[in-house]
Formats: C-alpha cells, structure tokens, sequence
C-alpha cells in the first residue's frame, strides 16, 4: 500500500508542476489516457476529463495556448490570462491523482495550486527578461521547450512517477546551487 501512495504522490507532484508551464498540456495527456489506456484511472468526479468532448476542448486550448505563448507581449498577456487558470489546473491534476488513495480533496487542491502557481510565477518572472534581452526572437524558443517540458513531465508522471520526482529533486537541486552561488558572489 505505501509503495501505491508514494506513486500517487509522484504522478500528482509532477502533473501538477507541468501545469505551471502549460495548464492544457497535463490536463489533455490524463484525459486521453484515461480514455484510452489502463495507465490512469479517473475517479468521480474527475472521470469527466476523460469525455470526449472534453478531450476535444482541452485540444483546441492546448493547441492556443502553444501558439500564443510563441509571440512576444501575447505570451505575457497569456501569462497574466493564466495566473488562474494554471494554478486551478494544478488543483484538479492532483486532486485527481491523488482520489485514488483517499486524501483530502481540499489538500490535496491547495497542494496542487502551490505546485502549478509556483512554477508559474517563476515562468511568468521569466518572460519579459527573455523578451527584453532576445527582442522577442527568444520567445518561440524557450515557448518549445517549456512545452516539451511540461509534455514529457506529464507523459512520465503517468508512467514513471519516481523518475519525475528524481528529476524534480535535481532541478531544484541545481536552482538552489545557483541560489546560494549567486548570492555568495554579491
């Protein structure tokens, strides 16, 4: 049984922090395999992601959302757009994750909403330094890759939950090394 909560908690974490990057993407990649494979199980009443016609809503406000954040200023605007939206993504991905083993919606919500806020405000921080210091040819770069991050952070914590959380660990890891650098060279 603690082994089952640990993978819980590991696929709750790391969907929850792609969600700071692009609230659609994790969102779309539980529903689709939800609907189509045995990998993810949704309990009521999250089972409502995997319709498809809710499948389909989340594909047209990926696929915006990606295009969006690949212009300068309108990748600002959408940041500002989603400091809700990723957040409350974030909160349904883990209370979702985690029904299964029974811990508190409104925990498992708040755990959710500081995981994806967190991410996101770091991400929305980011952005207009790169639009700044690249004019605005840096966005559709670092747009790619926050999406390939949140999509490839999705697909393993579905399917290789602990790998997530080792990769989480060492990106937090390597940002407080250069926490602590930076502040030793001031």
């Amino acid at each position: 049984m603690l082994p089952r909560i640990f993978l819980t908690l590991a696929t709750a974490f790391g969907l929850s922090t792609a969600a700071g990057l692009n609230a659609y993407i994790p969102l779309f990649v539980v529903a689709l395999l939800s609907k189509t494979t045995t990998l993810i199980t949704l309990n009521e009443p999250y089972d409502a992601l995997a319709t498809w016609w809710v499948i389909g809503v989340l594909g047209v406000l990926m696929a915006v959302e990606i295009l969006i954040n690949k212009v300068p200023v309108a990748d600002t605007i959408d940041d500002i757009v989603h400091t809700f939206i990723r957040p409350a993504a974030g909160a349904i991905l883990f209370a979702a994750s985690t029904n299964v083993i029974g811990l508190h919606p409104a925990l498992a919500a708040v755990c959710g909403v500081i995981l994806a806020g967190g991410v996101h405000a770091a991400k929305s921080a980011a952005r207009p330094l790169i639009t700044a210091t690249t004019a605005g040819v840096g966005n559709p770069v670092v747009s790619t890759v926050e999406d390939a991050v949140s999509f490839i952070t999705s697909v393993l914590a579905v399917v290789a939950p602990y790998l997530v959380v080792a990769l989480l660990v060492a990106l937090g890891s390597v940002m407080l090394w250069w926490l602590v650098r930076r502040r030793r060279t001031r």
